[in-house]
């Protein structure tokens, strides 16, 4: 079992035993596999990368070759416990969309997102006058697969206007430690990335 991000050992601890969970664009299924073996979840993936799905195969991992943008829409509604999005809906063409489908697929949806709110970003471009390029957002401008950048406090907005209840609050600083357990303006200057629990309110 590898190592895995700071973020999805935070995902995980929200994951109850035994589950059923979907983890779209699960990469090389680092976390499914780390689910398998901590919480013996009944655990799915949809990667659009097929070299990550020919990873995720490899090592037994039960996930298919799709994109989520078009493909979620097959799946039916609380078809699993948690479904997983790890530090992908910034680069979702339709985010809102994304996020409406991951609360209706799952029973509950677990969502990280880096932080363009993030005071080190925000002192970059005010010095710079550049976009800024962090551990997090390390990608230039004219490279970058992020195409909706949004801070922490952005994505609580959404999830206001959409209706959805956040049950948990992890906010993650450069160390990948954590600094808060609420989206408070504090957080949303001094946090890297957060990670949500979410559901549908009814």
């Amino acid at each position: 079992m590898v190592d895995i991000r700071d973020d999805l050992k935070l995902i995980a601890e929200m994951v109850e035993p035994n589950s059923r969970v979907l983890d779209v664009g699960c990469g090389d299924g680092a976390l499914l596999d780390h689910l398998a073996h901590t919480k013996n979840v009944d655990g799915r993936g949809i990667e659009l990368s097929m070299d990550g799905v020919r990873q995720c195969v490899a090592h037994g991992l039960s996930v298919i070759q799709g994109d989520a943008e078009t493909d979620l829409k097959d799946y039916p509604a609380e078809a699993f416990d948690y479904v997983i999005l790890g530090q992908t809906l910034q680069a979702m063409k339709q985010p809102r969309d994304v996020l409406e489908m991951l609360c209706r697929i799952g029973r509950r949806a677990i969502v990280s997102v880096p932080n363009f709110g993030y005071w080190r970003v925000r002192m970059q471009l005010m010095l710079t006058g550049r976009m800024p390029v962090t551990e997090k957002l390390g990608y230039q401008w004219w490279e970058t697969p992020n195409i909706h950048f949004c801070t922490l406090r952005d994505f609580v907005v959404l999830t206001e206007e959409m209706g959805i209840i956040i049950e948990q609050t992890r906010i993650i600083n450069r160390a990948g430690r954590v600094t808060s357990h609420a989206h408070s303006g504090f957080a949303n200057l001094l946090g890297e990335q957060g990670v949500f629990l979410l559901r549908r309110n009814g």
